[in-house]
């Protein structure tokens, strides 16, 4: 039947760089999208260096790049096949497949003078040949040839799954940076732009000392104290006074960022506290940007959805806020990105717009991504 629910899969590797997601996702027209299954793959702690080492390099040799590449694939394609088996899934019953790919460099506004880029390692030709399924691909760079930020592009999602028109929504997505999406209660078009870091830089300053992967629950950075001094240094950052559309990177925050604002004395503790503060408050600085002070129900997913240190700070900045979790919805906190690519690639296969120009910039709507036959 016509509007029976197809078989998509999103797969999705964040900032974060701690696996991939592989998301089953049933979509029709006029119908929610429904998440069916889903499946995560860790990074190994090798191609985890490689990628690390592209997002900071000033030069890269051409087989640095493919090496990464073939090896992300690979694990991309173990993800889809591993979620496929376990629900005993047929590769051609599977609509599409629709592949972020992972981000070693983002600059829609250009580097040193140069053009506006956004560049994702992905390789969905092998992809299709070593899952069976057809891949839908390169989804950014399109908004971004229409000038827009080509970030973020989960707005649209949002929308679908929870626009309410009785209600007040943002959505607030913590990975390894923040973002946000005003879904205004009348139907008007979202809004929305990434805030700045969320787990990008607690991982890594939480990695140097010894405290493992992440601080779970925000243990860590509970048991310090906020340096004001220091916040107030990197709250000075320009990209957290400028207006949307914006969206940022690992290019801007990362450890050197975090290092030129260390007087040197700080303890660790109360530095992993500052981070969590900085996250917070740059998260309710880009609230009050589009909304002020008005009430509203915040939707939170991400992987810091489950950080309970972070999300108190979170209810101190917005006190006029209720704070809920994606899962409320039926849809996991740790599974929206993913399920979005899988839902970008639904709209590509039926020629439908994918992205905002009232969240990037772009000039119109554009049907995003290329299409990859097995």
């Amino acid at each position: 039947m016509e509007n029976d629910p197809a078989l998509y899969i999103g797969l999705m590797s964040g900032t974060s760089l701690d696996g991939v997601d592989a998301a089953l996702v049933a979509l029709a027209p006029d119908a929610p999208p429904r998440l069916l299954a889903t499946h995560a793959d860790p990074m190994p702690e090798t191609l985890r260096g490689q990628l690390l080492a592209l997002c900071h390099a000033d030069s890269v040799s051409f087989a640095e790049l493919a090496a990464a590449e073939h090896a992300f694939c690979h694990l991309q394609a173990r993800a889809v096949t591993a979620l496929l088996g376990h629900y005993g899934i047929a590769a051609d019953a599977v609509t599409a497949v629709g592949s972020h790919g992972q981000t070693v460099e983002h600059a829609p506004d250009g580097h040193g003078g140069g053009p506006p880029y956004t560049l994702q390692l992905d390789n969905p030709s092998l992809l299709a040949e070593l899952t069976g399924c057809r891949v839908v691909a390169d989804f950014r760079r399109r908004d971004l040839a229409a000038g827009g930020q080509a970030a973020p592009l989960a707005p649209a999602f949002h929308r679908a799954l929870f626009h309410d028109s009785g209600e007040e929504r943002m959505v607030l997505n913590l990975g390894g940076f923040a973002n946000i999406t005003w879904l205004p209660q009348d139907g008007g078009a979202p809004l929305g732009f990434d805030t700045g870091p969320a787990n990008v830089l607690l991982d890594a300053w939480c990695q140097r000392h010894g405290h493992g992967r992440f601080d779970e629950d925000g243990a860590w950075a509970a048991s310090g104290s906020v340096d004001p001094i220091l916040l107030e240094r990197l709250l000075a950052e320009p990209f957290f006074h400028q207006p949307p559309p914006r969206s940022t990177g690992r290019e801007l925050f990362h450890p050197g960022w975090l290092e030129s604002h260390l007087s040197g004395g700080e303890s660790p503790a109360d530095v992993q506290a500052t981070l969590a503060e900085l996250t917070a408050a740059s998260v309710a600085q880009g609230i009050g940007q589009l909304l002020g002070s008005r009430p509203l129900t915040l939707i939170i997913g991400g992987g810091g959805a489950h950080n309970a240190d972070l999300c108190r700070r979170l209810a101190a900045h917005l006190p006029r806020a209720i704070l809920r979790s994606a899962d409320d919805w039926g849809w996991p906190a740790d599974w929206i990105e993913a399920g979005a690519f899988a839902w970008l690639a639904y709209r590509r296969l039926n020629r439908l717009p994918g992205n905002l120009p009232s969240v990037t910039g772009a000039a119109g709507e554009r049907v995003l991504g290329g299409i990859y036959a097995p």
